[in-house]
């Protein structure tokens, strides 16, 4: 091989790129439409997404920062540790021997963390029940994550008791015990004992365990708001607040922020929206510096690591092996963003208990993502991206602005009991539900090529817990945790509950004529649980109608191009009506000619853009 004698400038013969020119040629293809209408988006937060990121939009403050360095938002490190990130699973299981089997199955299969879920329909509260549970368990490499909501001091001692039992010794400990009182409150409605005692309780366990650097105490956790439909930006202030909230309570009772912080964790949710995701964390980091900054303690915000589970509104119950792709997606932002710990819900999880198959899947899209696209080995990949720059910018703004609203008016805890938390979430997760029920946010297997039929997974239902002994302490409007596709699937349910619908597709003309509307008249249908009867086409009204009555069909639709339908459209209807169709619908917007449409006996017309739930839930009706 020879060795080029100069450096090779592939751009050289060719001119400089301008933006103007761009812009003009852009302008030439929107033909008059609004360019910002057409092509600048905006995220849930209001934030502008613009179509085109050029070397005018870096960032000044950005040009110099580096990894390891304030204000983080490259990384906690100088270098990502190993393989990049903490490979974590998801544990709920009551009995103390399944559970350990399953633990064992996991890190044999290349898991490094456990979160364990404790309480009523999970793992017992005794040192027995651990004991049993974490059997086998290599406790001072494999750290503990304990999901115990109130239950958190309790689950603690029992976890401690284990690691003394095992003869783990103190600075060798790992784990974390997952208290925050703030965010159960939020996510139940209730606690049994005030808030103080709650976490005077933390405070205590950080004082206990402060010789053991790799145990944290306390989560500050913003998937409680992101599952029940939180922005980015309202996410990211709601984890803020509780972590302004438990520094104080640390504060008061003896812990300054240097040593408090190294024993809190923070949680946020890695979505499908993947540039949000990796925007999202990296402002985190940001974010959580300037707090501690502010506090006196900047040097310890490096010690504050990120734990994503992935989102929980994003799993879908019908087709649930969409859901792989969706955690995959996720999982790639999560580790692109620079999380410390990450934990894919497996693809059944809406549905029921995660059986051996589902986990499995669950823990190898990690190692995939890891061990083999070595998403964790650069350290913040994404940083220098013009586009994810600024939108990290623009995010630890808004982020900021509302975290500041909130502690004006008293905090995250006055914000929960006033209902303010609740309300602006609320109007966010309103907003996408439109987003959703008109189609305009696909989900695939829900609203977007759904797929009817048995889709042949089944998974044992999560089991249920009691009502809640005893008068509570105190309570809120609860954070319900809610899934996007919900409308859709109970439609679906209701369609099985009947025993289907169907309607006749009358598709006119040649295949490419009505292929495009026929496609999509048969997603949008099965969307609502109704099966589309289709065709290769008709070439005329008399030959649709004698179709649709050898159907068994009550309802037909008629799908083809524009112009066949100007034609075809009317005389179809009245043939079908004579036929005996008792709904006839149209596929696409009728314009000027609705009034005769009508009057050819077209009852109703699908069109995208149009509330999709409504729609469908009022075409049930008509069907029954």
């Amino acid at each position: 091989m020879t060795t080029p004698s100069q450096e090779l400038h592939f751009a050289q013969d060719f001119p400089a790129a301008r933006i103007d020119e761009w812009r003009a040629l852009v302008e030439k293809a929107l033909k008059g439409a609004d360019f910002d209408k057409r092509l600048v988006s905006r995220t849930a937060d209001g934030l502008k997404i613009n179509p085109l990121y050029t070397r005018g939009d870096a960032l000044q403050s950005t040009v110099n920062s580096l990894p390891g360095k304030p204000p983080l938002t490259r990384g906690r490190k100088a270098v990502r540790d190993g393989l990049g990130w903490d490979i974590r699973t998801f544990h709920s299981e009551s009995d103390p021997h399944a559970l350990n089997a399953a633990i064992l199955a996991d890190l044999e299969g290349g898991v490094t963390s456990i979160a364990l879920h404790v309480g009523e329909t999970a793992l017992p509260l005794t040192k027995d029940a651990f004991h049993a549970a974490l059997a086998g368990v290599l406790l001072d490499v494999c750290p503990i994550v304990l999901i115990a909501g109130e239950n958190f001091f309790d689950a603690a001692l029992a976890l401690m008791a284990e690691w003394d039992a095992t003869g783990i010794k103190i600075a060798d400990r790992r784990g974390s015990f997952g208290a925050d009182p703030l965010g159960t409150l939020a996510a139940m409605g209730r606690l049994s004992e005030p808030v103080e005692t709650a976490l005077a309780r933390a405070v205590a366990l950080m004082k206990t365990t402060a010789a053991s650097p790799h145990v944290q105490v306390m989560t500050a956790d913003g998937v409680v708001a992101h599952s029940a439909g939180a922005s980015e930006a309202q996410e990211l202030a709601f984890m803020l607040s509780a972590l302004v909230a438990y520094l104080r309570a640390a504060e008061m009772g003896g812990v300054a922020p240097l040593d408090a912080l190294p024993k809190i964790n923070v949680a946020l949710a890695a979505d499908i929206d993947e540039f949000a995701t990796i925007a999202k964390l990296r402002a985190a980091r940001h974010l959580i510096w300037r707090v501690a900054d502010a506090c006196g303690a900047g040097d310890a915000a490096t010690a504050v690591t990120i734990n994503c589970p992935t989102s929980y509104r994003i799993m879908a119950k019908r087709d649930p092996w969409t859901n792989i792709l969706r955690t995959t997606i996720a999982c790639a932002g999560a580790a692109l963003g620079g999380a410390d710990a990450i934990l894919v819900l497996p693809f059944t999880f809406a549905l029921g208990k995660p059986d051996n198959f589902a986990r499995r899947v669950a823990r190898n899209i990690q190692i995939v993502c890891q061990e083999e696209s070595h998403l964790g080995r650069v350290n913040d990949p994404a940083g220098g991206s013009w586009y994810v720059e600024n939108l990290t910018d623009d995010l630890a703004k808004k982020a900021w602005e509302i975290f500041q609203d909130i502690e004006a008016r008293g905090g995250l805890l006055a914000c929960l009991q006033s209902g303010f938390i609740q309300e602006t979430i609320a109007k966010t997760a309103e907003a996408r539900a439109k987003s959703v029920a008109s189609i305009r946010q696909e989900l695939t297997g829900v609203n977007a090529f759904p797929l009817l039929g048995d889709d042949g997974v089944h998974a044992e239902p999560w089991p249920r817990g009691s009502a809640p002994k005893g008068e509570p302490a105190i309570t809120v409007a609860p954070l319900k945790a809610h899934r996007l596709g919900e409308a859709f699937e109970a439609l679906r349910d209701a369609a099985d509950a009947h025993g289907g619908y169907k309607v006749f597709i009358a598709s006119l003309g040649e295949i490419a004529d009505h292929n495009i509307r026929t496609t999509w008249t048969k997603n949008y249908l099965a969307a609502g649980g109704i099966t589309a009867l289709v065709s290769d086409g008709y070439k005329t009204p008399e030959d649709a109608a004698e179709a649709f009555r050898n159907s068994g069909a009550s309802a037909a639709c008629i799908c083809s191009s524009d112009a066949i339908n100007a034609s075809l459209a009317e005389p179809t209807a009245k043939a079908l009506k004579e036929a005996g169709a008792r709904l006839v619908l149209m596929a696409g917007r009728p314009g000027e000619n609705e009034a005769a449409l009508k009057s050819a006996g077209v009852d109703q017309f699908l069109f995208a853009g149009a509330d999709a739930v409504a729609t469908l839930g009022d075409l049930q009706k008509k069907l029954s």
